[in-house]
């Protein structure tokens, strides 16, 4: 019994880093593929396409004649009755009170010319359908889009962490230097308590920095469709300083490629070859339809003594027909169809430009930003490189005794704020940089 429970526990005991190794490291490309997978809104999106596609083929069929077979088996009762021709049209040859008819029939028709009224119609839903495309590839730049910022949001907070943590670290330091300081009668209790308060207040810090590293992976989780409580790591690439100091495009150049490929205005310019066939429909109305059918019919009946095949036979008749329909008035319908058709074709395109105006304004803004950032980050750079020094500086003059709590802390406040404001900047340029750069041709930075 030891031997198998032995080796059972020895197995675990292997599986369990096997297990630990297998959490999985989040990137930016990988959270963009599982959301484009699993994101409910482009799911429904989806199933708009499918829905619209079939639309389509219903459009399709309806260029095609029908054709129907119809029959009805009916049994009669009646009590008084006489031989000879019944008001039904059958020829009686018995006086049977109870007695059944049936009939048989195959007919179709056909829709030969109703102004294209039909073609225009496929036409319509064929741009239908690639308008839930577009809507579809539309969300999914918009998810794509935030994505990105909350990724690099969590890259940012994540190494705000570290330099939260280094200061954390220094004044705690700091701290226990002037505890001992205190002992041997070098500094007094209050200014020890402002190195506690330091040391307190880089705690804090640390705190709020990995609180919001939650709370922009509890977003970008949301954004997944992730519901589990497995722990989300995002992997953490090599963010070199080169990558804030590219070279930012222009913002013309940006704007003019954008709008050829952007599915949001492509969607409008649908929506506008939509109207121009709706246009055509409503004209259609005030044209003629012409129409044919044809059909087959039999029937038969107890009252008549020849066998059913005879009857089926002699019963047999056979018709077709063309059917035309001119409209002459139709209480204004057709007209009012054509100017609203005409109205929506002009609302969207006012809808276009006012699209084409916020493409603008966004790309603007993006490259605003991209300029104003990438500036203070090479001035940040030299103010914490410089920050730096002068904390080393101060802290070795604290330590001989040559400079005062208030200074020290003063150096290392400045420091904190430099670090920070050299992060930010920096990865608010790349961001700012890597949307232009989606914008500009639909990618993003791997």
């Amino acid at each position: 019994m030891r031997k198998p429970f032995a080796t059972l526990f020895l197995s675990v005991a292997l599986t369990l880093p096997t297990l630990e190794s297998t959490a999985r490291d989040w990137s930016l490309q990988d959270c963009v593929n599982y959301a484009l997978q699993n994101n409910i809104s482009l799911q429904k999106q989806r199933l708009q396409k499918r829905n619209s596609h079939e639309d389509l083929l219903q459009a399709k069929s309806a260029l095609l004649p029908n054709l129907s077979f119809s029959t009805s088996q009916n049994f009669n009762y009646t009590p008084w009755i006489a031989t000879g021709i019944s008001s039904d049209g059958y020829s009686r040859s018995s006086i049977d009170k109870f007695y059944y008819n049936g009939s048989y029939s195959v007919a179709g028709s056909w829709t030969v010319w109703n102004g294209n009224r039909n073609h225009n119609t496929v036409k319509l839903n064929k741009l239908i359908e690639e308008k839930a495309v577009l809507d579809s590839a539309t969300t999914a730049n918009n998810i794509q889009e935030q994505i990105t910022q909350l990724y690099i949001q969590i890259l940012y907070s994540t190494e705000a962490i570290n330099v939260n943590k280094e200061s954390l670290e220094s004044s705690t330091q700091n701290e226990l230097r002037g505890q001992e300081m205190v002992r041997i009668g070098k500094m007094s209790k209050a200014d020890l308590a402002q190195l506690t308060a330091q040391r307190a207040q880089d705690e804090y810090n640390v705190v709020a920095a990995e609180s919001a590293v939650k709370n922009y992976k509890r977003q970008l989780k949301q954004l997944l469709q992730i519901t589990d409580d497995e722990e989300f790591n995002v992997t953490l690439p090599e963010t070199s300083d080169q990558l804030a100091l590219r070279e930012i495009p222009a913002l013309n150049s940006v704007y003019t490629t954008a709008l050829d490929h952007r599915p949001e205005l492509q969607a409008y310019q649908n929506i506008i070859n939509q109207s121009e066939i709706q246009i055509k429909i409503a004209k259609a109305q005030k044209l003629p339809t012409v129409g044919v059918n044809a059909g087959v019919s039999t029937n038969t009946t107890s009252m008549n003594n020849q066998n059913w095949t005879r009857q089926l036979k002699t019963n047999f008749s056979a018709g077709a027909g063309i059917s035309v329909s001119i409209p002459l008035f139709d209480n204004r319908s057709s007209k009012t169809a054509v100017n609203k058709a005409m109205l929506m074709r002009e609302s969207t395109l006012l809808d276009l430009k006012n699209e084409q105006t916020g493409l603008y304004s966004t790309i603007e803004n993006y490259w605003l930003q991209a300029v104003t950032n990438q500036n203070q980050f090479k001035a940040a750079k030299v103010s914490a490189e410089s920050a730096q020094t002068s904390y080393e500086l101060l802290n070795e003059q604290f330590r001989l005794g040559l400079k005062n709590i208030v200074e020290l802390r003063t150096g290392k406040d400045n420091l904190l704020k430099a670090r920070q404001n050299e992060l930010q900047s920096k990865y608010m340029t790349i961001l700012n940089l890597d949307m232009l750069q989606f914008y500009q041709n639909g990618d993003l930075r791997k």
